[in-house]
C-alpha cells in the first residue's frame, strides 16, 4: 500500500496516488509504505531519487546500518511494537528524512501508525512539519508501550491473585496454564524493552544530527525522560514476573510432595503386613500356625494390626 499525505488547514490529509505527478507535489510532506509492491518501491525511489531498503537490510541491528546520514537525507530504522492473537513482535520501520518531506516504509500495519493519524487529522496543529511527524510518531510509540506495559501490570495483578490467595485450589492444569500466562507476559514485557531501547538509540541520533529545530529539540528530550521512566519499569515488572515464577515453582514442588508424601505413607503402612505375610508364607512345619484352625485368622489380624499402628503413630505425632 501507498499512501502520501499533506497538511490542509492544520490538518493531515490523505490524497490519492496514482502518477509519479501526485507524489511530487510540493505540498506531499508525508509518504506511508505498508509491505509496497515492486511498482510501488519502484515509484518512490523514481520520484525522490533515493534507494529503499531491502527486507533484510531492515532487520540488520548493527547501529552504522540502523541510522545514518547520505546524500539522499537522513535515515532511521527502527523498532516499533506489533501485537495481535499469538502475541508481540517488534516491526521495523524505515524513516527517510529529506528537503521537508517524510518516508515510511514498513511490512506491516502497526497500531502506533493508525493512531497518529487519527490524531493528525482531527487535530488541528497536531503537526506542522515532517520533522514534527517524525517526532510525534515516536512520541505515540512511547504511549502505545506505556499502556502494553499496564496491560501486562494488570496481568499478572490477576495471577498473583490466584497464586497468593487461591494456592489451594490451583490444579495441575490450572498451573500450566499459569506458568504459560506468565512466560507470555514476560515474553511481551522483553519486546517493550527491546523497543524502548532502540527507540532511545534512535532518539539520540536524531538529536545529533541536528536537523530539528530548538522546540523541536525539547520535545525530544521530553520523550526521552518518558522513555527512561517506561524502561525503568520493565526492570520492575521482570522482578514481578519473576518472583510469580517462583512462586507457582513453588506450588508444583508443594503439589509434588504431597503425591511422594502419599507413596512414602503406603510403603511404611504396608511394609509390616508384607513382613508377616512373607513369615507365614514360607510354611515351616514347625510353625504350630500351619496346623491350628484359627492360625489363618490370626495372621490377617497381625497383618491388620501392624499396617494400623504405623498410620496411628504417625498421626498421632502429627506428622500426617
Amino acid at each position: 500500500m501507498l499512501a502520501a499525505f499533506v497538511l490542509a488547514e492544520g490538518r493531515l490529509r490523505q490524497i490519492p496516488v496514482t502518477t509519479a505527478a501526485d507524489l511530487a507535489q510540493p505540498a506531499v510532506v508525508w509518504v506511508d509504505l505498508v509491505d509496497p509492491t515492486d511498482e510501488e518501491r519502484e515509484l518512490v525511489q523514481a520520484v525522490f531519487r533515493v534507494e529503499l531498503p531491502e527486507d533484510e537490510d531492515l532487520e540488520d541491528i548493527e547501529e552504522s546500518a540502523r541510522c545514518y546520514v547520505d546524500h539522499a537525507g537522513l535515515h532511521i530504522n527502527s523498532y516499533f511494537l506489533h501485537q495481535d492473537s499469538d502475541g508481540a513482535d517488534n516491526v521495523t520501520v524505515a524513516f527517510h528524512l529529506n528537503r521537508g518531506r517524510l518516508l515510511t516504509m514498513r511490512q506491516e500495519e502497526l497500531a502506533v501508525f493508525r493512531l497518529f493519524r487519527l490524531r493528525a487529522r482531527v487535530q488541528s496543529g497536531f503537526v506542522e512539519t515532517a520533522e514534527d511527524i517524525l517526532l510525534s510518531i515516536y512520541a505515540i510509540s512511547v504511549e502505545y508501550d506505556a499502556d502494553v506495559l499496564e496491560g501486562i501490570y494488570t496481568a499478572l495483578d490477576q495471577v498473583s491473585q490466584e497464586v497468593l490467595k487461591r494456592s489451594d485450589e490451583i490444579n495441575d492444569e490450572k498451573m500450566g496454564e499459569t506458568l504459560a500466562h506468565i512466560a507470555k507476559q514476560e515474553d511481551v514485557n522483553g519486546k517493550v524493552r527491546l523497543d524502548l531501547m532502540d527507540t532511545r538509540r534512535a532518539l539520540s541520533f536524531l538529536l545529533r544530527s541536528r536537523v530539528l529545530d530548538r522546540e523541536q529539540e525539547n520535545d525530544l528530550r521530553e520523550i526521552l525522560r518518558d522513555l527512561e521512566s517506561l524502561n525503568n519499569h520493565t526492570g520492575f515488572l521482570f522482578e514481578k514476573i519473576n518472583f510469580l515464577m517462583d512462586a507457582v515453582m513453588g506450588l508444583i514442588n508443594l503439589a509434588q510432595n504431597k503425591i511422594i508424601k502419599i507413596f512414602s505413607i503406603a510403603s511404611v503402612v504396608f511394609l509390616p503386613p508384607t513382613m508377616i505375610a512373607s513369615v507365614y508364607g514360607m510354611n515351616f512345619d514347625l510353625m504350630p500356625e500351619l496346623h491350628w484352625q484359627g492360625g489363618y485368622p490370626l495372621a490377617i489380624g497381625l497383618m491388620v494390626c501392624s499396617g494400623i499402628a504405623p498410620y496411628w503413630f504417625f498421626k498421632r505425632k502429627g506428622w500426617l
